[in-house]
């Protein structure tokens, strides 16, 4: 299960009205066939560096193009909320997402999911860590003790890395798992806490003795042991998450039907091992909007939690607030 598809900033790729109207224009669904299309940008969320993510994904898209009949661009960004942006407006067309990205660009950028991701060894999930370096006087109590309630006992003493606030592993699941079913928050909780910004850079910031505990995924920690071995060397998994539900697929729903079949078929279809392998993936499978309901379950889970500990809130707005809250888990719950 391996992808992380993501960004540089969002203002850079924000676009004019009119820009956007002529992006549009070319992806209108009024259009019954891919005509007036000269290009498609493939949206790639990047977990380290474009240098590194080019040898994966040019030949990815290269058999996309060929199966489209359409010239498939790789879009690299190495944020979360570019990508989103950039969706917004047209600018990228189809995207390997994160769940809660995707979540997120569900709700701005006019998507649809239409495939998941299938890892290596057949699973539809992947895992959030928390990880120290193995040197750090740190590591053994950590790991004996549990790297999450280690963690929590001796945050105020710990410089901390999340990865970006939009992550999925990076952020979202841990801060759910570890700090808001325990009540604690990690803004004051440590000495000093950062986002790093990607996979790899928390991984980095381990190895390299930047921060003592950073958030990373195991498909983070699979790519740095390709792409730098000796870091990877020094990093120990000292927390790991439940199974969180591979990345979605998505496609700009504007895009014309017959554009968005061949998508379909391709993915559904391509085991091509030589190109799937280095991004640590056997296939795709079908799937739909409700396959990451489990992450919308987790922010609203978390939300809730957070809320009943504000101290600013009146009881009748916390009572409303969480009134909302509940009223939308359930709606979740019972589609």
């Amino acid at each position: 299960m391996n992808r992380r598809l993501f960004i540089q900033q969002a203002s850079l790729f924000t676009l004019t009205l009119t820009s956007a109207k002529l992006l549009s224009a070319c992806t209108s669904s009024s259009n019954s066939d891919a005509t007036n299309i000269k290009q498609i940008n493939f949206g790639v969320l990047s977990t380290e560096s474009q240098a590194n993510q080019k040898p994966l994904w040019e030949p990815f898209a290269a058999a996309m193009s060929k199966e489209i009949g359409i010239p498939i661009k790789p879009f690299y960004v190495t944020q979360y909320a570019a990508v989103i942006e950039a969706m917004r407006f047209g600018k990228v067309q189809v995207a390997w997402l994160g769940g809660k990205p995707y979540l997120e660009a569900v709700k701005v950028a006019n998507v649809e999911a239409f495939a998941q991701v299938v890892s290596e060894d057949g699973t539809k999930g992947y895992y959030s860590h928390l990880i120290v370096n193995k040197d750090n006087p740190i590591a053994a109590e950590a790991k004996a003790e549990g790297g999450d309630k280690y963690v929590l006992k001796n945050a105020a003493k710990l410089t901390f890395a999340f990865n970006d606030p939009n992550s999925t592993s990076g952020f979202l699941v841990p801060s759910y798992y570890i700090f808001s079913k325990n009540n604690v928050d990690p803004k004051k909780a440590f000495k000093r806490l950062i986002f790093a910004g990607s996979h790899e850079a928390c991984a980095l910031a381990v190895a390299n003795k930047k921060v003592d505990v950073a958030t990373v995924s195991n498909e983070g920690l699979d790519r740095l042991q390709i792409t730098n071995p000796e870091a990877r060397k020094k990093i120990e998994i000292i927390w790991k998450s439940p199974m969180i539900p591979s990345d979605p697929l998505a496609y700009r729903q504007d895009l014309p039907a017959d554009i968005k079949k061949k998508f379909q078929s391709f993915f559904y279809n391509y085991k091509d091992e030589k190109i799937l392998k280095p991004l640590k993936v056997s296939g795709f499978v079908p799937a739909g909007d409700k396959n990451w309901n489990t992450i919308r379950e987790l922010e609203i889970s978390k939300k809730i939690q957070e809320i009943q500990f504000q101290e600013n809130l009146s009881e009748q707005d916390k009572k409303q607030k969480l009134a909302e809250l509940n009223q939308q888990l359930k709606k979740i719950q019972t589609n």
